[in-house]
């Protein structure tokens, strides 16, 4: 792994565990085990880090969602629900930073523009699904898969210890592969 992609790690295990404001510069070269000044070549600021794995998280979602076009709406969605539930297990703190980013008012208004990017982009994802399966409660259907999806990943990264992600996944499969 290179330099830029230690320091690209580090600050997204801090950023999700501390938090963006609590994490310092230096906080971040120590667990990268780099330099400030490495860390400077590359990124102009912190703001900068949260940037780029805010976008390189992005496109990693865009990829899930847009994955297996020429299966059945069904399929897709079983498809979808598989690939999130076994990164959310894979890589907790990419979505433990997500979240910490959708909760804080400082980085939600420095990622704004980004945030709605990605909304429309996984909405979208989502409603071409839907259109094909019930064209008139398309966005509705959209919008409660969506909430199923981010109840799920509030729950097993911050709630609850014992959290069944198994058999929720199951359950859902389940449900979505019946439509």
């Amino acid at each position: 792994m290179n330099k830029r992609q230690q320091v690209i790690n580090a600050a997204t295990t801090l950023f999700s565990e501390k938090g963006f404001e609590k994490t310092s510069m230096n906080d971040i070269c120590l667990l990268a085990n780099v330099s400030k000044g490495l860390v400077y070549h590359h990124f102009a600021s912190k703001n900068e880090i949260l940037v780029e794995i805010f976008q390189m998280t992005t496109q990693r979602m865009k990829n899930m969602s847009s994955s297996n076009l020429n299966i059945t709406p069904s399929e897709r969605l079983v498809t979808l629900i598989d690939t999130i539930f076994t990164q959310l297990e894979k890589d907790k703190s990419t979505f433990k930073f997500n979240l910490n980013i959708m909760f804080q008012p400082s980085t939600r208004e420095l990622l704004s523009s980004q945030l709605k990017e990605r909304s429309d982009a996984l909405f979208g994802s989502i409603k071409e699904v839907f259109d094909q399966v019930d064209g008139e409660n398309s966005t509705t259907l959209s919008f409660m898969f969506i909430a199923e999806l981010d109840g799920v990943a509030i729950d097993y990264l911050s709630v609850f210890e014992d959290y069944p992600l198994e058999a929720i996944k199951q359950k859902l499969i389940s449900k979505y592969q019946s439509i």
